[in-house]
């Protein structure tokens, strides 16, 4: 990113780490198919496994749980094609998914429910216990540990309690979470989750899917033995020797980015003090992300002007090639007024306060004078 630009836009992506960059680098400058018996092929062999062991240590798992694939959206892909093949033919999904579970979990052509959440966006408990109870086969049941959106985080534990005793599939999307709040496969009791690299500082085009010891993966690409024959083709070796390091500092940094609350806090509390409205302000919330509403200010008007003014957002998830539109998110937590009015700000491992007051200070000059230009048309 450059000096001129302040970047608060680390849930689309983050920042690749020095130690990141520096081993994808070095894994070009090696090459070496990681198949191969010969030294080269040893030592791009010894890179993808040392990753490996860096990213189930961020999970909490083990290195052998831990399956590399291209990316968020194939991992969540794996999981829940894994979960059916399993016999799992009853799908429950909360309403506030990234669209590769939604959208995954739709093109099965398996019945799909819609877990509801509460107006603060979180999944609602007793909704599910209510769904699990009903006549039905064991269900697959998918809910993000944070969203990518608002930052609120998922009773998941509780919910894999529900999951458990009915015999289910819990699949946990920690894309968001990884890195800003404790992750450990164990302790949120999950059967798979998905982690991505670029969310951390690493590079873009690889992520993880981690296996519980209850979950058997189904492969999705045949013809070769790799990652332990559950997904073939050459691995992405050097994606996945920047994965490793950028685990690595995810992990070592987490106790610092777990308590990072109060630039965005401050943040905030100027926008609220200029009318604008945060989204999940009343649930637990990842430590730097922060979802606000205007009412009358499009998402898109607010994204050009802080881009034009230096400043990079994002308007819900930027993950449809660029197009701003309401946010699905919010209108499933009751606010579809402020749907079209809502931005996504977030910071992540090189963010400072500085850099949230720099954010404040634009986005209020930028209200500031669409308030005196609505008041010369009155």
């Amino acid at each position: 990113m450059t000096a001129a630009r302040l970047y608060l836009d680390y849930n689309a992506t983050a920042p690749v780490r020095p130690d990141a960059a520096a081993a994808v680098l070095r894994a070009l400058e090696s090459g070496g198919n990681p198949s191969s018996a010969h030294a080269i092929g040893r030592a791009a062999r010894a890179m993808v496994e040392a990753a490996r062991a860096d990213v189930a240590a961020l999970a909490g798992a083990s290195s052998a749980a831990v399956t590399f694939v291209s990316g968020g959206a194939e991992a969540n892909a794996l999981a829940i094609d894994s979960a059916i093949a399993a016999g799992f033919t009853r799908l429950i999904v909360g309403a506030t998914e990234h669209d590769t579970v939604r959208e995954t979990a739709r093109a099965s052509g398996l019945p799909v429910s819609e877990w509801p959440v509460n107006s603060d966006g979180v999944a609602d408990i007793t909704w599910l216990e209510a769904e699990l109870a009903t006549e039905g086969p064991p269900a697959l049941v998918c809910l993000m540990l944070a969203n990518n959106e608002t930052g609120v985080i998922q009773p998941v534990a509780e919910a894999s309690r529900l999951v458990r005793a009915a015999g289910g599939w819990l699949h946990v999307d920690a894309v968001q979470a990884a890195g800003k709040i404790d992750i450990a496969i164990d302790a949120l009791d999950a059967d798979t989750l998905t982690l991505s690299a670029h969310k951390i500082g690493g590079p873009q085009g690889i992520g993880a899917l981690v296996a519980g010891p209850r979950a058997r993966l189904s492969r999705r690409q045949h013809g070769g033995g790799q990652e332990s024959g559950r997904r073939a083709g050459t691995e992405n070796v050097p994606g996945i020797a920047g994965f490793g390091p950028a685990a690595r500092a995810a992990l070592a940094d987490l106790p610092r980015l777990t308590a990072d609350t109060a630039g965005r806090d401050a943040f905030e509390a100027a926008a609220i003090a200029a009318g604008a409205v945060v989204l999940g302000a009343r649930a637990p919330r990842l430590p730097q992300t922060s979802c606000l509403a205007t009412p009358g200010w499009a998402s898109e008007l607010q994204v050009i002007n802080l881009d034009l003014a230096g400043v990079c957002v994002s308007a819900g998830a930027a993950c449809s090639s660029g197009k701003v539109k309401a946010s699905p998110v919010v209108a499933a937590m009751g606010r579809s007024d402020l749907a079209p009015f809502s931005i996504r700000v977030s910071g992540g491992w090189a963010t400072t306060p500085a850099d949230w007051a720099a954010c404040a200070q634009a986005w209020l000059t930028l209200n500031q004078r669409r308030a005196a230009r609505r008041l010369e048309t009155v």
